[in-house]
């Protein structure tokens, strides 16, 4: 077995930043201590003076469009995006072609990725209207959650037949996930907007297009549903001050039966980009207004939101580039968001200790992931190197998305990313790939 000895790092974990050194042994860290000697002439030793070494980010939400929409993106070239931006492990949605909504596609998916991925990996089992009996053959152990589309982003997965939604709820002990946008309010006020402007409606109008009060409806309607069945629910990326009234901070997250996620483009857009950035920050939910955005930092730093994630999502700039009734919703994000909520932390807005929390802890104990998400002995070396005095600027050449193009580009950061460390191995490494080695399937202690 390898051994590899990080020294002198400033080490972040569990709301504490501390100097000292980790030790790893084959795929796990077996030490953490102020000094560690070398403990053999093959130890790779990496002197870490100065940089912060973080637990790899868990990403929990991520679309990398594999099967059946691969001229957008695919799990290797996404998966190695993730890995040069600190991501160690993701969390895939249904939302493919075919859609995993049956045991047999999802296990394809899971078989795939354990070929291509260079991060690890789980993906999660999309219901429908009609799929209740194939769901609860979803094995907790094996697979992240379930995933409930209860807006109009997803065609056919829309969930919205309100019996079916119950027996779901109250059927399953896994955690549900749901992207919260209420279609009947979504589709009239498309319509207002189509009277008024044809097909090329301004991208302005967007985030009254999907608004305040189709998120917040859904939302709530969500919560209630979650407390009257006591199903697990957690609410993916949530776009308004308005729903973090919803969640509370008054308990620890381990007895937490509804829990949030934002994703980092709700926190650094607001509307004012829509003039610069146009439909490359087109998402849903949309991004909204600064008084949201800050309401989304003020919740998140208040822990009514748990985590913060990405919702990466690809498209071609061909596709980007068409009339807003055309152009699809959704960016890549995945190589940037650990940069960007680094530029965050140096503008004074969140903490180190935060982010870590946030991006990497929280994760890991709502998800219930074995063996990840922090620095500790025994556990699985999914760990990212951090040199936080480094400053780049994203430019189409050092893009790594298949899609080739990131609503930050233009934008400076001043935090790099060194190493990444999945299972032990450095399979990012300044500036580098080890091709050669794959992530592991991710297992859930449940």
């Amino acid at each position: 077995m390898s051994l590899t000895l990080i020294k002198n790092a400033q080490i972040v974990n569990e709301g504490k930043v501390f100097e000292g050194d980790v030790l790893i042994d084959g795929e796990f860290i077996v030490d953490i201590d102020s000094s560690i000697s070398s403990k053999s002439a093959n130890t790779k030793v990496i002197d870490a003076e100065g940089k912060y070494l973080i637990p790899g980010v868990i990403d929990d939400q991520v679309h990398f469009r594999e099967p059946g929409l691969t001229h957008k993106a695919n799990i290797e070239t996404e998966s190695r995006a993730a890995v040069a931006g600190g991501i160690t492990s993701f969390i895939e949605m249904p939302n493919t072609v075919p859609q995993a909504t049956t045991q047999e596609l999802l296990e394809e998916k899971f078989e795939n990725a354990s070929k291509v991925s260079y991060a690890n990996y789980s993906f999660m089992f999309g219901g429908t209207n009609d799929n209740l009996e194939e769901l609860l053959k979803t094995d907790p152990k094996n697979v992240a959650g379930i995933k409930l589309f209860l807006g109009s982003s997803t065609g056919n997965m829309l969930v919205d037949n309100e019996e079916v939604l119950e027996k779901i709820f109250s059927s399953t002990k896994m955690l549900i996930a749901v992207h919260c946008e209420d279609e009947a309010t979504i589709k009239a006020n498309l319509e207002s907007y189509l009277e008024q402007y044809g097909e090329d409606i301004p991208i302005e109008m967007h985030p009254k297009i999907r608004s305040e009060e189709a998120c917040y409806l859904s939302s709530s309607k969500a919560i209630e549903l979650a407390k009257k069945t006591g199903a697990r629910l957690h609410v993916f990326h949530l776009s308004t001050e308005k729903e973090t009234k919803l969640f509370t901070n008054k308990i620890p997250l381990e007895e937490k039966q509804i829990t949030a996620e934002v994703c980092v483009h709700h926190l650094w857009f607001d509307e004012s980009d829509y003039e610069k950035k146009g439909t490359f920050i087109k998402w849903n939910p949309a991004v909204k207004t600064e008084k949201d955005k800050e309401g989304l930092w003020k919740a998140l730093l208040d822990d009514r939101i748990d985590i913060i994630a990405t919702d990466h999502a690809p498209h071609t700039l061909k596709e980007k580039k068409q009339v807003y009734t055309k152009a699809p919703s959704g960016g890549p994000l995945v190589q940037h968001a650990l940069p960007a909520l680094l530029k965050a932390n140096r503008q004074g807005k969140i903490s180190i200790e935060k982010i870590v929390e946030k991006m990497s802890h929280n994760p890991a104990k709502i998800f219930k992931i074995e063996k990840r998400g922090f620095i500790k002995k025994g556990y699985y070396a999914d760990l990212v190197l951090v040199d936080n005095a480094s400053p780049w600027t994203v430019k189409k050449e050092n893009i790594l998305y298949k899609c080739g193009w990131s609503p930050f580009e233009g934008t400076t950061f001043y935090s790099k990313i060194i190493y990444t460390f999945v299972n032990g191995i450095a399979v990012y490494a300044n500036g580098k790939f080890k091709d050669d080695v794959k992530g592991k399937r991710l297992v859930f202690n449940r």
